[in-house]
């Protein structure tokens, strides 16, 4: 296999951690942006966005700056909502939106994140008349702001801004909402595109390592070493980049 196919081979989705942040201002960033101001807002928000480095300062700084830039917004989440039903909330500007036991309660999602499987934004005007009860009223939280960042078959991932008050979020908001969550999925695909390209550059290396500790030990070629690698690999159902781990620390050099 050539070293193109085992970089493609190494690319690999990275579960998000989850987190709390503090709460932080942005400076140059003004709250609550209108008119003229909402564009240097989105350009700040932008820049501060593509200068993280990894998916999980881009969910850091995302949930923070959403509470800096959407009208009204007193909280943010950033969750990941499985088809089944359940949920895990990755970031979050403070604890009362934080854990998995906030709004939905017991890793469950609120009824209204069920339109979003077909819906880029859902708005919840008030909570206490959301059906089901299982809003976010009963954490004090009566509006929502729902918006899409990413969605495939089986997931989605959905940043939410609360409020205390009911009616909060307008036409306005959820345009800037749009707006901004377009810059954070941006930004999220690209830091997830470089730590995958990160991981599979240590992942080659490991295993040439490897390759060349099987090359000067049993005789080998560059092929044959590589090829039992990977019938190691496979006989002991381990993954390569492991069993290359495995090899490369009980033969550190000399």
């Amino acid at each position: 296999m050539c070293c193109g196919a085992l970089l493609r081979t190494a690319l690999w989705s990275r579960s998000l951690k989850r987190f709390v942040v503090t709460a932080s201002d942005f400076s140059g960033l003004p709250r609550f942006p209108a008119g003229f101001e909402l564009a240097e807002a989105l350009t700040v928000a932008a820049q501060q966005l593509h200068d993280t480095v990894t998916p999980d300062t881009t969910l850091d700084s995302a949930v923070r700056l959403a509470v800096r830039l959407l009208p009204g917004a007193e909280y943010a989440a950033i969750s990941v909502i499985e088809r089944d039903g359940h949920r895990r909330t990755v970031a979050w500007s403070d604890e009362l939106v934080g854990a998995d036991e906030g709004p939905g309660g017991d890793g469950a999602r609120p009824p209204y994140w069920t339109r979003l499987w077909n819906a880029p934004v859902v708005r919840l005007a008030d909570a206490e008349d959301e059906e089901g009860g299982d809003g976010p009223a009963g954490l004090g939280l009566r509006s929502a702001l729902a918006l899409r960042l990413r969605a495939d078959k089986r997931s989605l991932t959905v940043l939410t801004a609360y409020a205390r008050k009911p009616h909060v979020f307008d036409d306005a908001a959820t345009r800037i909402g749009r707006l901004f969550t377009a810059h954070v999925s941006i930004a999220l695909e690209s830091a997830t595109v470089r730590e995958q390209l990160t991981e599979a550059m240590r992942t080659r290396d490991l295993i040439g390592q490897a390759t060349g500790i099987l090359m000067e030990r049993m005789n080998m070629d560059a092929a044959e070493a590589f090829e039992s690698l990977v019938r190691a690999s496979q006989r002991e159902n381990v993954k390569l980049r492991d069993l290359a781990r495995r090899l490369v620390d009980a033969h550190p050099p000399a």
